[in-house]
This record gives C-alpha cells, sequence and structure tokens, in this order.
C-alpha cells in the first residue's frame, strides 16, 4: 500500500477536516501541524490540532522529522540558493527570501522520503525543484484528487 500525506496547501485550498474517515494509507505530518497550528483562527482551534497530533503520534501515523531530515533539508536550500543541480549543471538561483519560504516545504520532503510517503501539494512547482536532490514522490492535488 503506498502512503500519503498532505501538505498544508492542500488543506488550506480544499478546506479538509481530519476525521476518521481518511484513508488508511494517510500519514500526517508534523511541518503541516506547526503550519496550521501557527495559523489557528482561535484557541480552540489550536487544541484541536494539539490533540490531533496527540493521536497521530499514539497510532505512530505522524511524521516527524528527524536530524538526518534537518541536514538534508539544509542542502537542498543550499543547492537551490546557489543555482546548482546534482550533475553540477547550473539552475536558476531562487529569488532573495524564497529558501526560507521553501524552508518547511524541503523539510517536509525529506522527512516524507525518509517514511517512505509522498506528498499531495498544490505547490507543485517548489516541490519539483525540491525533488531534484530528494527522491521523494509528489503528487499534483488534482490529479490525485480527480485522477487527471
Amino acid at each position: 500500500m503506498a502512503y500519503f500525506t498532505y501538505d498544508t496547501s492542500v488543506i488550506i485550498s480544499r478546506r479538509l477536516v481530519f476525521a476518521p474517515s481518511l484513508p488508511g494509507n494517510f500519514r500526517l505530518s508534523s511541518i503541516v501541524l506547526l503550519e496550521l497550528t501557527a495559523s489557528a483562527k482561535d484557541e480552540s482551534q489550536r487544541k484541536a490540532y494539539e490533540e490531533l497530533s496527540r493521536g497521530y503520534q499514539k497510532k505512530e501515523l505522524l511524521i516527524v522529522p528527524n536530524a538526518d531530515d534537518w541536514l538534508l533539508a539544509s542542502k537542498i536550500l543550499y543547492w537551490l540558493t546557489q543555482g546548482r543541480r546534482r550533475n553540477s549543471t547550473r539552475l536558476r538561483r531562487l529569488s532573495h527570501g524564497q529558501s526560507q519560504r521553501m524552508a518547511l516545504d524541503a523539510l517536509l520532503a525529506a522527512s516524507a522520503r525518509r517514511c517512505k510517503v509522498g506528498v499531495v501539494t498544490e505547490n507543485w512547482r517548489d516541490f519539483k525543484l525540491i525533488q531534484r536532490f530528494c527522491n521523494v514522490k509528489v503528487f499534483k492535488a488534482n490529479e490525485f484528487f480527480f485522477g487527471s
């Protein structure tokens, strides 16, 4: 069975709600929980995300980055900032501030790769850049949900 997780962009754009109806091959990323919790509209929503985290952690379905994931994410951002490809050819450098914006995506990709989990995203371009250095499976949200 292939496992997958949603990037925050998918949860927000599709107004997804975490419920028992999620498929058994779904894994939740602590990175996504960080982003959702940080943008919670009120204390009750923040507490709901905290409870969600505990539940997924207890079931061992929570993807949590380890030290190697952090190191790989930092390398990915370095290579993208320097405009390098893996085979030493040139790539267009990230614009100023773009590596900070992509940092959590790189960390999500690195941790998903380690856990052998695909990432469903609306941020296709960013994840395709990251994928050059991190062999993570990436799915376009439209194709994932509608099979296009």
